[in-house]
């Protein structure tokens, strides 16, 4: 799916990506003589005024276990509702019921409009939680959001995340760069799945490179099947699983930094790192032999429809990539581990390592007492997701997340992937404003492949989005 954290990934439903929830808070904070207490408890002030602390980052968690913010609330807000609101409010409850404090959660499917609104008009929650950073990314330049450096301990924070979630949390405040956030739930994009009884009866192998995937795609045609289900079909966001693939593949040709620069809009869609990245996709894409239905069905095939021949008998296709919340588009009677699985995407140059592109859920903080920190401190632990992850559908960013919680073999792999990759990177459509990377790169990308554009007008047709 593309864009659990834009469009893309609301669109989805996301049985993993997805995934997203917020906070928003309420209530006076402690009292001046707390060391860590905001000076302002008005959500009509400046929401992250804090005083000068002598606290050490990070011990307010300690304190909240110990009863001592007992009778306080926090309020968060979020997208997500009905079930996945069951899903966070049965996650947090032990913590609630250890220390007292009320988590009063509430959702919202118009979460994005709303909290632009919350906070331009000073009642911003205690804590947000947002699916799209890019959006975080832009009210943190309003100086609204709490710099988070300050609040957590930065020396566990460094052993509890690969340092990619780090950095992908520093984005640019009114007066330089803040912590915006910490990561609580991630969802994997770099996924090929397949049917894996069939294939392991087929007697093929698993492949580790970039060119022993081709090798087998091409096996698998002169075997008389096309080894690929793609689907951008999508309604008003057709599409964005063309995104996901160019994003993985820039991620394995060219350096971490060259990808922000991309998604800052720094380096053009135009530039020849781009052009190489769909030049690679279109070798399967635009082979008639590679792709189930031929390329032309590409934009006529809904994505949640795409992995279907997968589960033929025999199968008509065999490789999907997606991200992990596709599987809630398979059969029922499908099972993970036997009837179905995934591979890695394979890295195609060696020097740039094994790179995973993620999505997921992004939690502010905007106002500054101290049992809003003890949350947030709370929610950079994995305990904090553990109720969540044993119901599968999401991955736990954080390293003291246990293995052990995830229910099916796949879905442990799938956090091993996270926790030892080279180079984590948030989907990049969704750090784009909204008019390129919902907008222009969807475009362009179907006219691309329904042949109603060239390559390079299609490019051109997305760099442009940067200038309107």
């Amino acid at each position: 799916m593309k864009k659990t954290g834009k469009t893309k990934a609301s669109l989805l439903m996301v049985a993993c990506l997805s995934l997203t929830m917020m906070l928003s808070a309420c209530g006076s904070g402690g009292g001046p003589s707390d060391p860590a207490a905001s000076t302002n408890t008005n959500n009509n002030n400046n929401n992250n005024t804090t005083t000068t602390t002598t606290a050490a980052a990070g011990a307010e968690l300690d304190k909240a276990l110990k009863g001592e913010y007992k009778g306080t609330k926090v309020t968060m807000f979020g997208p997500f509702v009905d079930a996945d609101q069951k899903k966070f409010e049965s996650s947090i409850k032990d913590f609630e019921d250890k220390t007292g404090i009320d988590i009063q959660y509430e959702g919202s499917k118009e979460f994005e409009a709303t909290i632009n609104i919350r906070v331009d008009g000073g009642s911003a929650p205690d804590i947000a939680d947002f699916p799209q950073p890019g959006l975080l990314s832009s009210i943190a330049k309003t100086g609204k959001v709490v710099d988070l450096t300050k609040v957590l301990d930065q020396d566990k924070m460094k052993k509890n995340y690969n340092q990619s979630w780090l950095d992908m949390s520093m984005m640019d405040g009114k007066d330089g760069k803040i912590m915006a956030g910490i990561w609580n739930r991630s969802n994997v994009k770099s996924l090929v799945w397949y049917p894996k009884k069939q294939f392991d009866e087929a007697g093929y192998k698993v492949p580790q490179t970039w060119d022993e995937m081709m090798a087998l795609t091409e096996q698998i045609a002169k075997d008389g099947d096309p080894a690929w289900a793609i689907g951008i079909e999508s309604g008003a966001a057709t599409g964005w699983p063309a995104t996901d693939w160019i994003e993985n593949i820039m991620l394995r040709t060219t350096t971490p930094e060259n990808y922000d620069k991309w998604v800052k809009g720094e380096l053009p869609f135009t530039s020849p790192e781009v052009k190489h990245a769909v030049d690679l996709m279109s070798k399967i894409w635009m082979n008639k032999d590679y792709v189930y239905g031929g390329t032309k069905s590409i934009v006529t095939t809904a994505f949640g429809d795409a992995p279907k021949p997968m589960f033929d008998n025999p199968p008509k296709a065999w490789f999907n990539l997606m991200g992990n919340f596709i599987t809630s588009f398979f059969p029922t009677t499908a099972k993970v581990d036997q009837d179905y699985d995934w591979f890695y995407l394979p890295p195609i140059d060696e020097k740039y390592g094994k790179p995973v592109l993620v999505a997921g859920d992004i939690y502010a903080m905007f106002n500054d007492r101290p049992e809003v920190r003890a949350v947030m401190q709370f929610f950079t632990t994995g305990e904090s997701i553990k109720t969540w992850v044993q119901s599968g559908g999401v991955i736990a960013p954080m390293n003291d997340a246990s293995l052990d919680w995830y229910q099916s073999e796949s879905d442990r792999r799938m956090a091993k992937l996270v926790q030892d990759a080279s180079t984590l990177r948030f989907d990049g459509s969704d750090l784009m404003p909204g008019k390129v990377g919902a907008g222009t790169f969807w475009k362009g990308m179907t006219d691309y492949v329904s042949g109603t554009a060239t390559l390079d007008d299609a490019l051109k047709q997305i760099q442009s989005g940067w200038k309107n």
